[in-house]
């Protein structure tokens, strides 16, 4: 039986399919294996049939693959649709600052409890510099650009919409409910700051749930959740 082991272990080493691995590209990933952001190189290769270690008979195409630059761990392509660590956090930075920006066109920047509570939720997702001014007068010229920010309830604020898609859809499918969840409540609680809700911020927070994956019986509880949960 030894014998038999050593002629089959014998066997595998002398004869196989051996893979050649072409580099076609190359970048920055969120490796798995590792946990972090690692380089990556993306890849492609021919399969053939190897005696004594010798490249023969072509046993086909092999890849695409994303293989670590450090752990050396092939992955398939769709690896690469996983935002970085790096863009992960700025995407997050930018859909808080939308989000305040929106609630705030809708409901008016004249409250500065309003503001100060968007600025400081602006703060805390990465916008370290964000002040209450600099939201006041980026709503005013967004205002004064065409009108374009500002949500029109007489037609269903379709420009609004789009900002809000643009900024969270991409961030919806990478965050787990609680976080798509905590964006919308902290839209809510800025809203929340002056009084009830408008009926030009619950359309602006009924964009936000949607742009987030959050159905309409989520987006309601929610609402009424942040009237009654402190800040």
């Amino acid at each position: 039986m030894r014998a038999a082991r050593k002629s089959s272990d014998r066997s595998r080493v002398l004869c196989g399919i051996r893979t050649s691995w072409n580099t076609i590209g190359d970048g920055e990933f969120f490796c798995e294996e590792c946990g972090g952001d690692r380089n990556y190189r993306r890849r492609t290769g021919r399969r053939r049939f190897a005696l004594l270690g010798v490249p023969l008979l072509p046993r086909g195409e092999a890849g695409p693959v994303v293989e670590c630059a450090a752990c050396h761990t092939h992955f398939g392509t769709d690896v690469l649709t996983h935002p970085t660590t790096g863009r992960f956090s700025a995407m997050l930075r930018d859909a808080v600052h939308t989000v305040a920006l929106a609630v705030l066109a809708a409901g008016g920047t004249t409250s500065r409890t309003a503001v100060d509570t968007a600025a400081a939720g602006v703060r805390a997702a990465g916008f370290t510099d964000c002040t209450a001014l600099q939201l006041v007068d980026l709503v005013e010229a967004l205002a004064a650009d065409t009108g374009r920010f500002l949500p029109d309830i007489s037609s269903g604020g379709a420009a609004l919409a789009i900002e809000l898609h643009e900024a969270l859809e991409p961030l919806a499918p990478h965050l787990a409910a609680a976080g798509r969840e905590s964006i919308l409540l902290q839209g809510a609680r800025i809203a929340l700051a002056d009084g009830p809700y408008s009926p030009a911020e619950r359309e602006v927070l009924g964009t936000v749930g949607n742009a987030l994956a959050l159905c309409t019986d989520d987006t309601a509880r929610l609402l009424a959740m942040a009237r009654t949960t402190p800040l």
